[in-house]
């Protein structure tokens, strides 16, 4: 069977674009490989939010052409955001690439490896509407207790920083017995934890007419037997409402977070930005958020430096920061982007400062972080074991409820041991697999991880395959077996 490699770069949501196109490929007889050299076809799928992520692509895209000379490789196929920004570019500047996808352009993944695709094609396109629902082939290359599901595609804020709805289109949802049944699907090949994805997940619905789509979809995931948890990425501010909040209390299933990327502070700096409110009405917002949910995880992100940014502004950004004392936080340095309506602005930031000043917020939330983390020693806690560090295989790695996966701290597990007998064997508390719930006891805390031991096993995942006409059953591939998955 031919090969290919796949190299998905970027955002969880480049990831399922990703694993689409793998599960077309895999319908029609390709196999995948984790080495560059044995692969036939080649497919970047890259990212082009901000300048660096841009030039990470076109390393890896130019990396990539070497293998049609000293490797396998007939075919080089570039898809994603870059593709939207710069398609008759990469087709004139880069010779090595046989075609592009864009990100409305996922089904025709066959066609460019193939050749039956015009190298040219859709240079005139509109802005991208695809979204793939349940019965679309799909492969997953996350971990098997783990899985994204895409519920919405594309954004319609006006945000001066951002090129997303350039990139991705207009918002558009998908259908909400689509999603219900991707789910189930997913918990029934042992699936535990499903994270929902968009860029705007708390608008999921408006465009199809539904009144609080997000809580009446989070309702209905809460009932799907064999997830342990549910979460969703990511708030926009305005948008969480107060039956968001309650629907997330009232379900054990749906974790307590919630990541809402608030970007700054300041009211004069949100008003650059075309996001509106200010550091007090956050404050609100997070103080209404931690009184309906106990315990809740929150996360949130800054970008700093962005133009007109005084050096009040920034003090009072840091100055809310150690107000609202968030259990995670991701501070970006702003990136001049030439099509964001951002880049027109002036008094623009230079970088020295743009950089002096996202390690002094981070150091404010690193202090904050510790703290906060160092209320775990001691305690007991129920995590989900995620298989062997890839930092050490000396130890493992776990998560708690309120950690994301990829994006948040760690648990490392310093005393585990892989069971050689079956699951339902499995009552050694030294024991566990990846995808095994478990009751743990936090001996370390650090600034953003957390050291702990498992001390019993509270439920193992039991797949069954569940078959569909179209796709059969729930398909998977090893992360090794994908070439690279860079974020």
């Amino acid at each position: 069977m031919p090969k290919a490699g796949f190299i998905s770069l970027g955002c969880p949501k480049n990831l399922v674009d990703s694993e689409v196109m793998m599960g077309i490929l895999a319908r029609n007889g390709y196999e995948f490989t984790p080495r560059a050299e044995e692969a036939e076809v080649l497919i970047v799928n890259t990212c082009s939010f901000i300048a660096p992520a841009q030039k990470e692509s076109i390393d890896t895209i130019l990396e990539m052409a070497e293998y049609k000379t000293f490797g396998a490789a007939k075919k080089l196929i570039v898809a994603g955001c870059l593709v939207e920004r710069y398609r008759q570019q990469i087709i004139e500047q880069i010779p090595e690439v046989d075609a592009v996808i864009g990100t409305g352009e996922l089904e025709n993944i066959l066609a460019a490896v193939e050749g039956q695709l015009r190298f040219d094609a859709g240079a005139a396109a509109s802005l991208p509407s695809y979204l793939y629902h349940d019965l679309t082939p799909r492969i997953l290359s996350t971990p098997q207790h783990a899985a994204y599901i895409k519920i919405a595609e594309g954004c319609d804020h006006p945000c001066t920083f951002c090129i997303i709805p350039q990139l991705r289109g207009k918002f558009r949802s998908r259908h909400f017995e689509s999603v219900v049944r991707e789910a189930e699907s997913l918990a029934a090949a042992g699936v535990r934890e499903v994270t929902l994805i968009g860029q705007d997940t708390t608008s999921y619905g408006e465009d199809l007419g539904l009144r609080d789509g997000l809580p009446l979809l989070l309702e209905r995931l809460a009932d799907v037997e064999g997830l342990q948890w549910v979460r969703f990425l990511y708030c926009y501010p305005n948008r969480v409402t107060q039956r968001l909040l309650d629907t997330i209390a009232a379900h054990p299933r749906l974790a307590k977070y919630m990541d809402v990327p608030l970007q700054h502070a300041s009211r004069s700096v949100l008003a650059r930005m075309k996001r509106g409110s200010n550091g007090d009405a956050f404050l609100q917002l997070l103080r209404r958020i931690r009184k309906t949910i106990p315990g809740v995880a929150l996360r949130t992100s800054f970008i700093v430096g962005f133009p007109g940014e005084t050096d009040a502004d920034f003090r009072e950004l840091c100055d809310f920061v150690k107000a609202a004392e968030f259990d995670w936080m991701g501070v970006f340095p702003y990136s001049d982007v030439d099509n964001a309506s951002s880049f027109a602005l002036d008094e623009k930031v230079d970088e020295e400062t743009i950089k002096d000043r996202q390690n002094r917020l981070m150091e404010i939330q690193q202090k904050i972080s510790g703290r906060k983390l160092w209320r775990f020693r001691g305690a007991r806690a129920t995590a989900l074991v995620e298989g062997p560090s890839r930092d050490t295989p000396l130890v493992w790695e776990a998560r708690l409820e309120g950690m994301a996966p990829d994006i948040d701290g760690k648990l490392y597990l310093n005393d585990i041991e892989v069971a050689q007998t079956d699951r339902q064997e499995c009552l050694s508390y030294k024991t566990a697999r990846p995808g095994d719930v478990v009751t743990v006891e936090i001996t370390e805390t650090h600034e953003y991880d957390l050291v702990g031991r498992v001390v019993e096993i509270l439920d193992v995942p039991r797949p069954t395959a569940l078959h569909s006409a179209v796709t059969g059953p729930v398909q998977r591939v090893s992360t090794g077996a994908v070439l690279r998955v860079l974020a």
